[in-house]
């Protein structure tokens, strides 16, 4: 599905400049099973033939028809008594920055018995301190929900991690990740390990035009040094999994898990996605309905959905918190938008970038950790007519020129609120 699609030209600097935005962050030794406590509730479930769900929360690798499918129909082949169902919680493009905020809504809310949690790749330009909190959250967010939800930590790899696991390292968002493997007992698996085992004998090809006999060796990983082929690259993570599985069966815990001393104090386990109702809304809005083309295809995530269609639509709410974003789109049609905090200055932020050939979600950053205190704030539709053919990559201009209608409107879609804090009635 299209709007699913990464920034790869994002993703590829945030991976590529990630070790030297903090060179002195401890890298793990390159592991490719840690079982630790394993995954005691849902093999009871599942050897007790009873009917269990997986939970799939992560990026666009994840959201690929690849080792989340893959996996599933691995398992019930495995166990044929049991029933397997399936929670697609993967966001192409995204982090656990916006995890920690939908895992509910768009996971736990659906009561999974085991959650895979994917996000090394797109975590990959984060801070370490950074991604600390948020998986945190998503952790503490789980067992608060239910506490024998077990969970399994899953690194993925793009091109610029090979140096590290070449040297026998994980890469540095996998390594903040581990960190909080060990506090949680939480198992982890890393798909690269064996991936760069095989680059590095000369069986597999990272990055090359896809083959048309995708069994030819060396095998080729993927296309454009991020996704992985179906038939290859999936493949290899789906193996990875099949391969330690018996070591994660047979882990048991050494302790209780949940509750526990949190890693960090300000970890992010508030974080929670609220839903933007019509008080909030001043000026020009509407409310799309489930035949609006834009709000079918993003139903999954964003089951409410407003536009702001004219110059002056604003969201209005008083945050009683430290922490606010707006889940919303960004696309062709997207406007610019001005932000007032408080009395702070306004800042102004685009709804389109270099890459809107389409929607995609995205969010729109308002508060990150201030004071806890009461904030006064407003983001407003502005009448500002952007260049957007000078805003796209080159390479997307072309079809700016064949499309100038789809850029010729200046609007915003917005879906919820993501808060640390509550909304002052």
């Amino acid at each position: 599905m299209k709007y699913l699609a990464i920034p790869l030209l994002l993703l590829t600097f945030l991976t590529a400049t990630a070790r030297s935005a903090d060179e002195s962050y401890p890298l793990r030794d390159a592991v490719e099973c840690t079982p630790r406590g394993g995954l005691p509730h849902f093999r009871k479930k599942v050897e007790a033939g009873e009917s269990v769900k997986i939970g799939y929360l992560g990026g666009s690798i994840t959201a690929a028809a690849g080792w989340r499918v893959q996996s599933r129909e691995w398992l019930a082949k495995t166990y044929p008594d049991a029933t397997f169902e399936e929670i697609h919680a993967a966001i192409g493009g995204t982090g656990s920055d916006l995890g920690v905020f939908r895992v509910y809504n768009d996971a736990l809310q659906h009561k999974p018995d085991l959650l895979f949690v994917e996000f090394a790749v797109n975590d990959g330009g984060a801070a370490p301190e950074r991604i600390h909190k948020a998986m945190e959250g998503i952790v503490r967010q789980t067992w608060k929900n239910n506490p024998e939800t077990d969970i399994c930590f899953v690194y993925t790899l793009s091109a610029h991690m090979l140096d590290d696991l070449n040297e026998g390292k994980m890469p540095r968002a996998a390594s903040a990740m581990e960190a909080l493997a060990d506090h949680y007992q939480i198992p982890s698996i890393h798909f690269g390990v064996k991936v760069a085992s095989l680059v590095k004998s000369g069986d597999l090809v990272f990055k090359a035009d896809k083959p048309e006999d995708l069994t030819a060796k060396p095998l080729v990983f993927s296309t454009d040094g991020v996704h992985p082929l179906t038939e290859t690259g999936h493949k290899i993570y789906s193996e990875t999994i099949a391969r330690n599985w018996p070591a994660l069966w047979e882990a048991t815990p050494e302790e209780a898990r949940f509750p526990k001393t949190p890693y960090r104090d300000d970890n992010w386990e508030e974080a929670k996605q609220i839903a933007i109702t019509e008080e909030m809304l001043e000026g020009d809005w509407e409310e799309l309905g489930p035949d609006d083309s834009i709000a079918k295809r993003f139903s999954k995530n964003m089951p409410q959905m407003f536009r702001a269609k004219s110059p002056g639509a604003t969201l209005k709410f008083t945050l009683n918190g430290t922490t606010a974003s707006v889940f919303d789109l960004v696309g062709p049609s997207g406007g610019q938008i001005e932000i007032k905090v408080d009395d702070k200055d306004p800042v102004f932020v685009k709804r389109i970038d270099g890459y809107c050939t389409y929607h995609r979600m995205s969010k729109t950053a308002i508060l990150t950790e201030a004071e806890n205190t009461t904030h006064e704030i407003s983001a407003t539709l502005t009448g500002e007519d952007l260049d957007k053919r000078e805003i796209l990559f080159e390479k997307n201009r072309e079809y700016f020129d064949k499309n100038p209608d789809k850029y010729s409107i200046n609007d915003w879609y917005i879906s919820s609120l993501l808060i640390i804090g509550d909304i002052a009635e």
